[in-house]
């Protein structure tokens, strides 16, 4: 859809901080796919009087609607996306070699491939994720098809080709020079769209299937294009103790990164459970961000992240549904796990490890953003970024959010309407969608 001059009316509501939630009834103005300006109603009114919108679509929110910023996944699989729900009773190293690598060999057909491609990218942009941090499988070309179907469907995405040289049962890996080249022209093939949301991303699939060689050529690469590396770090005690053995002249998961040149600004790393002290103040002091994903943490029995630890060390994090290890491939479902494993933390003795849904809602939007850094485009509706946005109804009809005739202030009214969605919405709540000013997702009009 081409993007347009557009004053939105209505309940606004997006994380200025970690703990600064603004939420209130205003306007947001966005030419062409950038927000230009913001301000309150009576502001609007007074510019609309002047003629400063004579040429815009106005679009009038209704009381129980609200517009919020787009949401991010830092961390998901897309070629594991048919196995979702398979396997999760099995521990991680086993749930890979018998699921996982069985069914990611399938992508070398590069057909299957964009069929499975097509309808993950259409289905986490029907839940509300305008961003999506993609691993995809070992195979050049059909990673390629991811990176057309986001184009496509007008996803933001970052796009790794998976890599892997360490021999394993399923026969799933590449020579060493091969990998290294493939990457390179994946990421030479990706730039060549010239995209402004799709991205290339460096992305080892960790320790235990990159030896120090293929690690080292894989930080060079992301050096010499600028650009993100992506990979898994301390998911499960058993991966840990066999990583170390497989890296003796290591003392910690996070070292054999750091020895490699993989740890920097540019580095997210998924999951970050068992952290030492001294790890967690490495990966702070390098500007790694995390990707915490708890309902795969919690499904695979990996640990419980201590994220308020983690943000209290001063760490980046943002959400990440992990596909298929999680069982669910929306945000918002990600948003409940990561407060309820937070709460399950402080009930079990870590005193004030609560992450409470405000802070919820800003790691799955601020936060994720932040993690990819891409806060100078996304996650909040600061004047001069991209316009990711969904507008939000509450009470939307066949929703589970019933509505009930309401005595709060105007302003308990607007904070209950954000928090009954975190709680309780999903995709039926998301009534429109926008990436970058392109209305992606729209059910009002059908």
């Amino acid at each position: 859809m081409t993007r347009e001059k557009h004053v939105f009316i209505g309940l606004i509501a997006y994380s200025k901080s970690l703990k600064d939630l603004s939420i209130y009834p205003g306007f947001l103005a966005v030419e062409y796919g950038k927000i230009t300006k913001k301000g309150s109603v009576a502001e609007f009114e007074t510019l609309n009087e002047a003629g400063a919108f004579s040429n815009y679509k106005i679009i009038k929110l209704k009381d129980d609607q609200f517009l919020m910023p787009g949401l991010v996944d830092c961390h998901t699989h897309a070629p594991q996306f048919p196995n979702i729900g398979l396997g999760l009773d099995r521990a991680l190293l086993e749930w890979l070699s018998k699921y996982t690598f069985p069914l990611e060999q399938r992508y070398g057909d590069s057909e299957f491939a964009s069929k499975v491609y097509d309808t993950v990218v259409q289905r986490l942009l029907n839940n509300g994720t305008t961003t999506a941090c993609y691993f995809g499988s070992l195979h050049l070309e059909g990673t390629l098809e991811l990176v057309k179907t986001a184009i496509k469907h007008h996803q933001r995405a970052l796009i790794g080709k998976v890599s892997m040289n360490v021999k394993n049962d399923a026969g799933y890996y590449n020579d060493t020079k091969k990998e290294i080249a493939e990457v390179e022209t994946f990421i030479q093939e990706v730039l060549k769209y010239k995209s402004e949301l799709v991205q290339p991303v460096v992305t080892p699939r960790f320790a235990i299937s990159c030896d120090k060689e293929l690690l080292t050529a894989l930080a060079k690469i992301s050096q010499k294009y600028q650009c993100r590396i992506q990979s898994h770090l301390s998911e499960n005690r058993d991966e840990v103790d066999y990583v170390l053995q497989m890296y003796s002249d290591c003392k910690t998961y996070s070292d054999i990164y750091d020895n490699c040149h993989i740890l920097n600004e540019r580095c997210i790393m998924a999951h970050a459970i068992h952290l030492s002290d001294e790890e967690i103040q490495l990966l702070g002091s390098k500007g790694v961000s995390i990707a915490h994903c708890p309902a795969s943490n919690t499904r695979l029995k990996s640990g419980l992240c201590p994220v308020r630890k983690y943000l209290d060390n001063n760490l980046t994090i943002g959400l990440g549904t992990d596909v298929a290890g999680g069982d669910n491939a929306s945000i918002i479902d990600a948003m409940r796990r990561a407060m309820d494993v937070s709460t399950h933390l402080e009930l079990t003795g870590n005193n004030d490890y609560c992450i409470n849904w405000k802070e919820a809602f800003y790691l799955a939007t601020l936060g994720g953003a932040k993690a990819l850094k891409l806060e100078d485009k996304i996650g909040n509706f600061d004047a001069g970024k991209d316009f990711d946005a969904l507008l939000i109804d509450v009470y939307v009809n066949e929703g589970q959010i019933n509505e009930y005739e309401s005595t709060e202030h105007a302003e308990e009214h607007a904070v209950s309407l954000l928090q009954r969605f975190i709680y309780l919405g999903d995709d039926r709540n998301i009534v429109q969608v926008y990436v970058n000013g392109n209305k992606v997702k729209d059910i009002l009009t059908k």
